[in-house]
């Protein structure tokens, strides 16, 4: 725990009026505060105080229904705030609220949700909210200051995940009934909206119960749904709410349409597919390009029960590649790494398991125009970077394409190229096999889970490749409970990766890159990243007010990325496939720039027979 924080109970008015007319702590006085019913990232919010519902959702929805949708995988908790079990994904968006809710259609705004404005200053040292008058539980208490300071401190200490936040608030406390205010140890801009995300949980629910601890008892909570029933493992269902108290909220209209929302559980994704054809689940996300174009031929599909629906979006590609750990002492020249790029034939991998159809992730932020783009880097990208030079492999501000092979299963170029790079740093082959000066193979393992077939299908045509050019590679397949661990353990020496960014990256990219992952278990820098540049263009892009310039450091921070070879990129889907009941409806003509992103299924769909 960092800073000092204190605690009121507003028992009188007199502790009202000693505290809610305290005076400013530092940085602020001087800086005009502003008050709002939304905030965002940089800019202002697009949506006005008087909107009338959010652009992707249809306000005139109709209301009922049920939906049933499939996940792989299981679970033996229902708290999802611990690291200690592993509770369903959808427990807490839908059970569960927050101060501010996310609006999908910008890059990274929220509005009033439990809060009815939000207050801060220019270089945004604090933030505070008021909560709104009828904001209720789903037991009838209301929600309270009292519950988001006691939410605040108990997340930190139950899950990592909210600590980073935690620690960067020097001061939370009370400053009327209805609001509080959090003061920072410096200066965040993304800070107010983090928080104003942060979940807020009843204290009363929590009086003599752990909050760390897994367990079958879902948390009270103040959002639409609330669990109905349970079948450990197997499914989960939620059924709406009929006294939820921001029904009629605008940030809410057209949202949350479903009388009833079930999840069933399944071993893996091909079995799930088949429930999916024969009707036991309603929705089915389709991962591969193949089965969309020709696995789409079942009676179901053929009568129009059920219906395929592309959905475009807008957002930076969804980066699925092998991740190399750079821990390992094989892995720690960029030269090394690049070889195994240019060993990796995309353009026959892609023809093989998806027809060629998928187009490939060319940097981290591929598909906006947050991305460093094709070419050298341009003089603002190359003034951020340049005091780094030392550090980033020599070329990492020339054209960092990744290789185009020809398309055949040879690759002779490619592997040429990657020969050429594995001799330079110092791996030569001897009797057919490649080594060292001090003569250790070059040998590793790629760490696949059990259930990934499409991926297991990717790593056996490139160890194929790998092992023309003398390298021995040996496929592992382990379950979900033994890939956790090796991944939270960092032991591994390639296993795939697959990370989301946004439109308006912030704080989580030193979860993914930070230096502290390089040792500390159970980060998301997989790769082991240890990178000045990286930390550098973070910190700028963290600061950035101008939208030009937080552009800037993003591109930069991709080029670094991309500059340290640590991830061998595959490709990515700029639209999303969704096959589904035909009586499953969404605004089709609506879609948010994130498309079919968090916030869309199910929040904005509905039931229409």
């Amino acid at each position: 725990m960092t800073g000092h924080f204190f605690r009121s109970a507003w028992t009188g008015l007199a502790v009202i009026s000693t505290l809610a007319f305290a005076a400013p702590t530092w940085g602020d006085s001087a800086q005009a505060q502003t008050t709002s019913h939304g905030i965002a990232m940089h800019g202002q919010p697009a949506l006005p105080p008087d909107f009338v519902a959010l652009p992707q959702a249809n306000p005139d929805a109709p209301k009922g229904g049920r939906i049933v949708m499939g996940e792989v995988g299981g679970f033996d908790s229902l708290n999802p705030f611990t690291t200690l079990g592993r509770a369903p994904a959808w427990v807490s968006p839908l059970t569960v609220e927050t101060l501010m809710g996310r609006a999908w259609d910008e890059p990274f705004t929220v509005y009033g949700l439990l809060a009815e404005s939000v207050t801060t200053n220019d270089s945004r040292t604090f933030v505070e909210f008021t909560l709104r008058e009828g904001a209720r539980f789903a037991d009838g208490s209301p929600v309270t200051v009292e519950d988001v300071l006691w939410s605040f401190d108990a997340l930190a200490e139950a899950h990592p995940r909210y600590a980073a936040a935690h620690g960067k608030v020097a001061k939370a406390w009370a400053t009327g009934p209805r609001s509080v205010r959090f003061d920072f140890s410096e200066a965040d801009r993304e800070l107010p909206l983090i928080l104003g995300l942060r979940p807020v949980l009843s204290r009363k629910d929590w009086d003599g119960r752990d909050l760390k601890a897994s367990a079958m008892r879902a948390p009270l909570g103040s959002g639409p749904y609330e669990v109905a029933a349970v079948d450990p493992g197997r499914s989960i269902t939620l059924r709406k709410r009929a006294d939820w108290w921001a029904r009629d909220l605008p940030l809410m209209r057209g949202l949350h349409n479903f009388d009833e929302v079930k999840i069933e559980y399944f071993a893996d994704a091909s079995v799930m597919f088949e429930a999916f054809k024969a009707g036991a689940i309603m929705t089915f996300r389709e991962g591969q390009a193949a089965r969309w174009m020709s696995g789409y031929d079942f009676p179901r599909v053929t009568s129009g029960e059920v219906v395929k629906s592309e959905i475009p979006h807008g957002r930076p590609a969804m980066m699925t590649g092998l991740a190399m750990n750079t821990r390992r002492p094989q892995f720690s020249d960029w030269r090394v790494r690049q070889a195994l790029i240019d060993s990796f034939n995309y353009e026959f991998i892609n023809t093989t398991i998806n027809g060629g159809t998928e187009p490939r992730a060319r940097s981290w932020f591929w598909n906006s125009d947050l991305a460093m783009g094709e070419g050298p880097a341009d003089e603002a990208v190359r003034a951020l970077l340049a005091p780094f030079a030392s550090t980033l492999p020599p070329d990492a501000l020339d054209d960092l394409s990744l290789p185009v092979a020809d398309g055949s299963e040879a690759n002779r170029a490619g592997l040429r190229r990657a020969a050429r790079l594995l001799e330079e740093a110092g791996w030569t082959v001897t009797a057919g096999r490649r080594q060292n000066a001090q003569g250790e193979p070059m040998a590793f393992e790629i760490l696949v889970p059990i259930g990934g077939s499409e991926m297991r299908a990717v790593v056996t045509i490139w160890i194929r490749a790998l092992e023309r050019l003398g390298i021995t590679a040996r496929l592992v397949a382990v379950d979900d409970a033994q890939m956790n661990a090796r991944l939270r353990d960092y032991d591994f020496d390639i296993t795939p990766i697959t990370r989301a960014n946004s439109l308006s990256p912030g704080n989580e990219q030193l979860l993914y890159w930070g230096r502290a992952g390089v040792t500390l278990p159970g980060t998301r820098n997989i790769a082991g990243v240890d990178s000045p540049a990286v930390e550098a263009m973070i910190a700028e892009m963290l600061a950035a007010q101008a939208p030009e310039d937080f552009r800037t450091a993003v591109r930069a921070l991709d080029r670094a990325l991309m500059a340290g070879r640590y991830v061998i990129p595959m490709w990515f889907a700029d639209r999303s496939r969704l096959a589904h009941d035909r009586r499953l409806k969404y605004a089709a003509d609506r879609l948010p720039v994130y498309g079919d992103a968090a916030g869309f299924l199910p929040d904005v769909w509905w039931w229409q027979d």
